[in-house]
């Protein structure tokens, strides 16, 4: 097996899927970590442990999974010499009494599942450990009875807190003190007991500032009648936190005592999320315990790609009873590759001990290796053809190939001249089959389809294809040989008749018409349209819009002309003029024209143009300058 396998059979994202199932990190690694087995008693135990897991869910029984999610990082605390906090010592009782718990169900439901039940008379139970950290922490915190001094120390701090508290009450009832209150509260600031006094009296109090508001208006005073009592409670406190620690350093050190053990629960439990995981997975898809051989032989009833589910078409196959090799053909997007992939994820996912979407019946090979050539091998890096791509994989799977192997290759021979690529698929497809393996084709070359079936060891299979619809059907139809459907598609295409006949003789008969043929040519007669040769400055009729305009230009080679009409500028055809008088007729010579089509302005503006008025080469480049800057304006909207 190689990670080609994995990727184009879409085994890799089947173990995605299924690690989203596990509850722990640990339970996700080991389904990362899990690979395909080809050992019978291996696949048999796995599969079993999957169908025994998947009964429990069936019998609405749930595993009593705890305390698994943070178990790994507490661990490594731990095992670095860390002391765990009361919630983490919580979190880890958890895992141990889970354990306990999980031994205990698993026993409760060995009817069930009794190879489940086997693997937890190997778990620990702990319940010293188990019963010490919840008596010595509620809610997260030590219980004050944990100790004995302990209890002491917690009892001093709560006298003398106590005794601040009355001192400090008795400050804020003077009479001499209201008045430079702030206010009649005590508040704590630093972990020292203090008041608020208006800024203006702090140097009429006798204490220590420990601090100021924001604004300066109000500083927090430790009066001198507390701060001997606030230094005592900040040493019992002290003492308190040391004793805490000494507990939990003790708690954590019972459960360092046993990490060797822990560690052995923690991968039993690990491999219990797995098996689960795989079972919900299992249970998801309706999935049922195929039977499995080391014999090569591959029986699908009714068999459903895994990611497509409800939607794929079922197959049905038998290999490696009466044939080892078979050729798949027919149309494009007919469903071959699906095919490939189908029988490559089914084995696969078996090999791991999943359940498949199946009828019974369904008999899985397990294969010592299986390889893929499947899709587009193409390789910019490095610059390899889609055929160079091709036989770079195969080359590397025919030198790799043992007995029991499954070949599952693509298109074989394709990419190149039919032909030649014909010649050297059969080549390979004889290699493999020499080396013992079972193989599966697919193909659209005919040689290829006539070597399987003339071989006494290849069976050929076509997927069906509806000819009214012209659509595939997804289904695979053993001991039949697929066409391409060109003829029936370019018969529902109403291509011609004698075209498609003549393609359907040339099928088996290559005796082609190469012979010249001579064509006759004919020589078209041109017609030619004469119309009127006009002149600038001629008066005509616009037929159309029954308009009177001049003529301003006839472009050459075209029977269009420019007429000057209503102040504009006008291309119509000639045909759709008549002429009223010639410009000769109407002006006298060397009359200038330009001025019919100009007024005073533009033809005064054109003129200084002309003789190089510098007004005038002024006045042009401010418009440009004004057209440019109005352009830029509007690019900016």
């Amino acid at each position: 097996m190689n990670k080609e396998t994995y990727i184009k059979t879409q085994f890799t994202t089947i173990k995605e899927k299924l690690m989203t199932y596990a509850i722990s990190s640990y339970g996700k690694e080991r389904i990362e970590q899990l690979k395909p087995s080809s050992r019978i008693e291996v696949v048999e135990k796995r599969l079993q442990e999957t169908a025994e897991a998947k009964a429990l869910l069936m019998a609405n029984l749930h595993v009593p999974f705890m305390g698994l999610n943070n178990i790994e990082h507490l661990t490594k605390q731990v095992e670095k010499g860390f002391v765990l906090e009361p919630k983490e010592l919580v979190n880890y009782a958890d895992f141990i009494r889970s354990s306990r718990l999980i031994q205990s169900f698993m026993q409760k439901n060995q009817f069930i599942a009794p190879l489940l039940a086997k693997y937890s008379e190997a778990l620990h139970v702990f319940p010293m450990i188990e019963d010490e950290i919840y008596q010595v922490i509620r809610n997260n915190q030590v219980e004050t009875d944990a100790s004995r001094e302990l209890r002491k120390i917690r009892k001093s701090l709560q006298e003398c807190e106590k005794e601040i508290e009355s001192k400090l009450n008795s400050f804020m009832r003077n009479t001499q003190n209201k008045p430079k209150l702030q206010e009649a509260i005590v508040v704590k600031k630093n972990d020292r007991f203090t008041v608020p006094i208006k800024a203006s009296y702090k140097n009429q109090i006798a204490g220590t500032i420990v601090e100021a508001s924001s604004k300066g208006t109000t500083v927090f005073i430790e009066p001198v009648a507390v701060a001997k009592l606030n230094d005592k409670l900040y040493q019992l406190k002290m003492e308190e936190a040391t004793e805490v620690y000494q507990i939990l350093s003790t708690l954590t050190g019972m459960i360092a005592e046993q990490m060797q053990s822990i560690q052995s629960n923690i991968e039993i439990v690990a491999q219990y999320d797995m098996i689960f995981a795989k079972a919900k997975f299992s249970r998801e898809i309706n999935g049922i315990e195929p039977k499995i051989n080391r014999d090569g032989i591959i029986e699908f009833v009714n068999v459903k790609h895994t990611l497509l589910g409800e939607t794929a078409v079922p197959l049905n196959l038998s290999l490696g009873k009466e044939y080892r090799g078979l050729t798949i053909t027919g149309p494009n997007a007919g469903g071959k590759t699906v095919v490939l992939k189908t029988v490559g994820l089914i084995s696969l996912q078996t090999m791991i001990g999943l359940q498949i979407i199946a009828d019974e019946g369904t008999n899985i090979a397990l294969f010592d290796q299986i390889f893929v050539d499947i899709g587009d091998q193409q390789s910019i890096e490095n610059a390899l053809s889609t055929f160079s791509g091709h036989m770079h994989n195969i080359s590397e799977i025919l030198a790799k190939t043992k007995k029991n192997s499954l070949i599952l290759l693509d298109e074989i021979g394709s990419g190149t001249e039919p032909n030649e690529g014909a010649a050297l698929a059969i080549a390979i497809m004889e290699a493999f089959y020499q080396k013992g393996s079972l193989l599966i084709t697919t193909t659209h070359y005919g040689e290829i389809k006539r070597f399987s079936e003339l071989h006494e060891d290849f069976l050929t299979a076509a997927m069906a294809f509806d000819s009214e619809r012209l659509t595939p059907k997804y289904q695979l139809i053993l001991g039949e040989t697929g066409e391409s459907n060109a003829f029936w598609i370019a018969n529902k295409m109403k291509l011609d008749a004698n075209v498609v006949k003549q393609a359907q003789k040339y099928l088996h008969d290559r005796n082609y018409r190469t012979e010249k043929t001579l064509f006759a040519s004919k020589e078209k007669k041109q017609i030619e349209t004469h119309f009127p040769t006009y002149e600038k400055g001629d008066r005509v009729f616009w037929t159309e819009q029954k308009k009177i305009g001049l003529i301003y230009e006839i472009p050459e080679m075209s029977d269009e002309a420019v007429i000057y009409v209503d102040q504009q500028k006008i291309t119509v055809h000639k045909r759709q003029l008549k002429l009223d008088r010639s410009a000769k007729e109407l002006y006298p010579p060397n009359y200038d024209l330009d001025s019919l089509f100009e007024n005073f302005q533009e033809r005064k503006k054109r003129k200084d143009l002309e003789r190089g008025s510098k007004k005038a080469h002024k006045q042009l480049r401010k418009e440009m300058q004004q057209r440019q800057a109005k352009r830029a304006a509007e690019k900016k909207r």
